[in-house]
């Protein structure tokens, strides 16, 4: 809008890719005794994707389409061919538990701490410096799980494009809900016939698929109550925080346990179970996400905005 040149703008993708990856890096290593080299944080998973998602921006519908099937296609591929550890191999050397219930057959490929990416983090993040070598990641996350993730950006990139066209309403709304369902009952099937398994932690093909569904019948769900129906004060809050929606993941990562601690102190060690200890988690969440919701809306009346 502008009028900045490609390569201006290109440069500029290139510097916020990379700031959201030693940012993530930071966060990670916030309670560290040295830099935790470690990339599966969310913001460092996009930082990874998006100078290719940049790039695809400037192309035709057809080629991004084509761009998302071969991800998806090519990772599938690159896990289904992979070899599986051997017969008597013992998980727990991966942080796999004994009573872990283990994907099974074809769908092993994809199982935790013993797949294509959890070997490639093996040799990946050992070449940076570490107290400790690399085994496993507790969790399951992977570096590579960026590629894949790809795929839910590109899929964003074209809503992006359908909500930009000069289209009814309606019709922006028709094809939100048929592509949602498309994509939810796509998913599902993949996993069902044994093909791909649905695994948020490795952000598996499948999963790729089946979560977009949701998220396009969700934002379906908000066009249809703000912008056909009209009922827009509602979602205020939500505008607070989508203005400056990497400050308040970065305050939550940092200060979510002192907010915490900070609120026991001066209610209470047992405040957060006054409706019984099944709720504690919800209001513990639910306090820290007030109070950076407050700090959020006292930087929007002060038109203050972090942007990358």
């Amino acid at each position: 809008a502008r009028g900045e040149s490609f390569g201006r703008m290109l440069a500029h993708a290139l510097w916020r890719a990379f700031l959201l990856v030693m940012l993530a890096v930071f966060l990670t290593s916030a309670s560290a005794k040295q830099t935790e080299w470690i990339f599966t944080n969310v913001l460092a998973q996009i930082g990874l994707g998006y100078p290719f998602l940049f790039l695809l921006a400037f192309t035709s519908n057809r080629t991004v389409w084509l761009a998302a099937a071969g991800i998806l296609l090519g990772y599938w591929l690159a896990f289904a061919l992979y070899p599986l550890p051997e017969t008597f191999f013992d998980r727990s050397t991966v942080g796999v538990p004994a009573d872990w219930p283990s994907l099974q057959d074809f769908s092993a490929h994809w199982e935790k701490n013993t797949n294509l990416a959890s070997d490639f983090d093996q040799w990946f993040l050992n070449l940076f410096p570490r107290a400790e070598a690399f085994v496993f990641n507790k969790g399951g996350y992977t570096t590579l799980n960026f590629v894949p993730s790809l795929a839910t950006m590109i899929f964003g990139l074209l809503t992006g494009r359908l909500l930009r066209r000069e289209i009814s309403i309606d019709e922006k709304l028709k094809r939100l809900v048929v592509a949602g369902i498309a994509a939810i009952a796509l998913g599902w099937v993949i996993d069902a016939a044994g093909l791909c398994p649905l695994v948020k932690r490795i952000w598996t093909p499948s999963w790729a698929i089946y979560s977009t569904g949701w998220v396009l019948l969700m934002l379906a769900g908000f066009m249809a109550v703000i912008d056909l129906a009209g009922y827009q004060r509602w979602a205020f809050p939500l505008i607070v925080v989508g203005l400056n929606p990497i400050t308040i993941y970065c305050l939550f990562q940092l200060s979510s346990g002192w907010i915490k601690s900070q609120t026991r102190i001066h209610y209470g060690q047992d405040i957060f179970k006054i409706l019984g200890p099944e709720y504690a988690p919800m209001l513990e969440r639910g306090t820290v996400l007030l109070v950076l919701w407050l700090i959020t809306y006292w930087m929007y009346r002060r038109k203050i905005f972090v942007r990358l």
